[in-house]
């Protein structure tokens, strides 16, 4: 059980382990946590200048500025740790494509995370994570905690991230965001296959909009997984100091596992066309059978009408006009004749 307790002095040796429990990070907008393979401790502030007293911490350190609502806190960082002004403009730019940038000093990485509220559309948060030798900062758009799994792992010394350097915790950041993905693509999973039923029950008149709507949905995954896929390649096809024989393998899995999540969205999206086109057809079947009928009515009435037509001219001498059986022999003509093809429709196999 973890010790609701923080080391009080940074400088002590690295046998004091720390361990704190039962916090709430969603409402801590800058924390610090300092580890190495013996001890972890945390802090949380108000201001940057409260944590950079912790800034020559021996072991790893991991920043998190919790929504950008703390402007001051990111130009600080910026100026403390030598980030390029591009740079903090594309973690304050929300609506970046994820991608993988190296720096003199340290090394970008930006990337979208999704969740998926119930009875809510997709939320898209973006994550900018600034790797240097021996410190990891992460910028999350929204107040939250997205890491918090990782954070436990750290304090109750599980895994192995207290193992290994920055790098590995950049990598653990990165492999958290994208198990997501496939949490998220599940639950899609599952509304594609609620569509398959429903394609060809042509009286849902919700059918196409909710279609559309998961089709949007889709297209934005598409956007947030497609550019992490190439920036994991490009990571690894360049000599990077932050890419050793170590972290290399678990680089390869994660792009393996981003991979499979953009496959299985482009099957989705293949899923959802030939959805559409199965609704499309049904609709159009039915539609074909209606104008069928309609048009088989109004071929009988056809010649009906041509007779009852022509007896309703008004001419004076016209025939069969004075006769006493006339009403019902022009009845029973346009009977035989309605009966005679109904028949005849019958044989071709038009009814």
């Amino acid at each position: 059980m973890a010790l609701d307790f923080e080391r009080s002095d940074i400088g002590l040796p690295p046998g004091s382990a720390v361990y704190v429990g039962d916090r709430h990070p969603e409402e801590i907008a800058l924390s610090i946590i300092g580890y190495d393979p013996v001890g972890s401790w945390v802090k949380s502030a108000k201001t940057v200048d409260e944590l950079l007293q912790y800034r020559n911490a021996s072991g790893i350190t991991w920043i998190n500025v919790n929504g950008f609502r703390e402007s001051d806190a990111i130009s600080r960082l910026a100026e403390v740790y030598k980030i390029h002004p591009l740079t903090i403009e594309d973690i304050l730019n929300t609506e970046h494509r994820p991608k993988v940038e190296e720096f003199d000093d340290y090394l970008f990485i930006t990337l979208k995370e999704i969740s998926n509220p119930e009875d809510s559309p997709f939320v898209f948060d973006q994550i900018s994570i600034v790797l240097t030798a021996n410190t990891v900062i992460t910028f999350q758009e929204t107040a939250g905690d997205s890491f918090d799994g990782i954070r436990k792992r750290i304090l109750s010394n599980l895994g192995r991230v207290r193992k290994h350097g920055a790098e590995y915790l950049a990598y653990s950041l990165m492999d958290s965001v994208v198990d997501r993905y496939f949490l998220v693509l599940d639950t899609l999973g599952a509304t594609i296959e609620d569509f398959e039923e429903r394609a060809v029950d042509v009286k849902d008149v919700a059918f196409i909009s909710d279609l559309q709507e998961t089709k949007q949905r889709l297209h934005h995954a598409r956007r947030a997984i497609w550019p992490l896929r190439e920036s994991l390649s490009v990571l690894l096809r360049t000599e990077s100091v932050y890419v050793n024989e170590v972290l290399t393998p678990f680089l390869k899995d994660l792009q393996d596992n981003v991979i499979q999540a953009a496959e299985t969205v482009e099957s989705y999206r293949e899923a959802i066309s030939g959805i559409m086109e199965v609704h499309l057809s049904a609709a159009s079947n039915r539609l074909n059978k209606v104008m069928k009928v309609l048009t088989i009515i109004s071929t009988i009435f056809i010649p009906l009408t041509f007779i009852v037509g022509v007896y309703g001219m008004n001419f004076t001498h016209m025939p069969e006009l004075n006769s006493v059986y006339g009403y019902p022999i022009v009845w029973g003509i346009m009977i035989l004749i309605a009966i005679g093809m109904i028949a005849f429709f019958k044989s071709r196999d038009w009814l």
